[in-house]
């Protein structure tokens, strides 16, 4: 039965951020993506202030309902939650006592939950739960959210496309770690894949979230028509694959192990996020806007905060793969060459942008 596909609990594939609180921890190397989410802060607020219809709001059940999907351990999710939160009480004119606010923070299970959790303002004024699990099916019950967000979560795949991984396909990935500077097979498994998986989340979110609710979405993205291996944050994971050819070269891993090694991300162009909206046909795009980081003239001791904020962020992936130790050696490597690199400063290269989405659920 279609229920029973919905409310599966069988596990996608999950590579956790980094938890606890220690040095290479995902909550001390985020700031990165705290930057994002305070740079959008005020486009939420206002969209919300502007487009929530007050007898929308009136006419549901308390509490007003608020979701922080792909969450991770924090602090940047409870900066997230807190604006939301305030806009809603801005647009109604709210006390404190006059609406409860309820924060479901998801992530998958394998997320450090201890760590957030220990980690929650003690003067919040919401009641939080945890909601473990993948945000590509459903996770809440039928019209139970008021509103959905998402932030730096969306541009990771559920899975590395099979064909990619098939040394009989024109997509396999030989020597490569991802699409950036790959055959244009190998980008095309990529976006069908990411393509699969944003529309099972907006199919998923599309049944949680009320008929005149929201969904506040923050992606890494690049330009349209843009060169992928061309743009900086692609450019990164080029790195990632040159050090651990040169760990090949030496001898300390095999090269079959490279070979079926790819790192599942995407970055796809607001076009293709558009689009994908436009065919699920549940959300009407209230506001899309491209944010660029520019990143020129970094100093040694910032592109190392950089390349600690990526390993953070990402060090599973290569640890599941290959093991502790070799992971760590990757991201020395990465650390190294990224400092050596000019992409920071190389005007050809396009800088990092980010796409700022605010859909209504229609």
């Amino acid at each position: 039965m279609e229920t029973n596909k919905i409310y599966s609990s069988s596990p996608l594939k999950s590579f956790p951020t980094n938890g606890g609180k220690g040095p290479l921890s995902y909550a001390n190397n985020c700031q990165y993506q705290k930057n994002g989410v305070v740079l959008t802060q005020a486009l939420i607020y206002e969209e919300i202030t502007k487009k929530l219809d007050t007898e929308f709001l009136l006419s549901h059940l308390n509490p007003f309902r608020i979701s922080d999907m792909g969450c991770s351990v924090g602090p940047n999710t409870f900066i997230v939650v807190q604006n939301i939160i305030e806009a809603v009480k801005s647009k109604l004119n709210l006390n404190k006592d006059m609406i409860d606010f309820q924060v479901f923070f998801n992530d998958h299970s394998e997320n450090d939950f201890n760590t957030l959790f220990k980690s929650l303002p003690v003067e919040r004024n919401y009641f939080a739960a945890g909601v473990p699990g993948s945000f590509h099916r459903r996770l809440l019950p039928s019209s139970s959210l008021h509103l959905v967000n998402t932030s730096y979560a969306l541009h990771w795949l559920s899975k590395i496309p099979e064909e990619i991984q098939d040394k009989n396909s024109p997509a396999w990935n030989k020597g490569k770690v991802h699409y950036s500077s790959s055959s244009k097979n190998v980008e095309a498994a990529y976006a069908a894949q990411f393509a699969n998986d944003m529309e099972s989340f907006l199919k998923a979110r599309a049944e949680e979230i009320v008929h005149g609710g929201f969904l506040a979405v923050l992606l890494p993205c690049i330009p349209n028509e843009a060169n992928p291996s061309k743009c900086t944050i692609n450019a990164l994971f080029e790195f990632m694959g040159s050090g651990l050819m040169d760990m090949v070269n030496m001898g300390s891993v095999d090269e079959a192990e490279v070979d079926s090694f790819n790192v599942p991300l995407y970055f796809p162009t607001q076009a293709e996020v558009e689009t994908i909206i436009e065919r699920n046909g549940c959300f009407k795009i209230e506001k899309m806007q491209q944010i660029c980081r520019p990143m020129r003239g970094f100093t040694r001791q910032e592109v190392e905060n950089f390349a600690m904020t990526v390993r953070a962020a990402m060090e599973e992936v290569p640890r599941e793969h290959f093991g502790s130790e070799i992971a760590a050696e990757v991201f020395n490597r990465f650390s190294e060459k990224l400092v050596e690199s000019c992409v920071f400063s190389d005007p050809t290269y396009v800088p990092m942008i980010d796409l700022f989405a605010f859909l209504k659920r229609i």
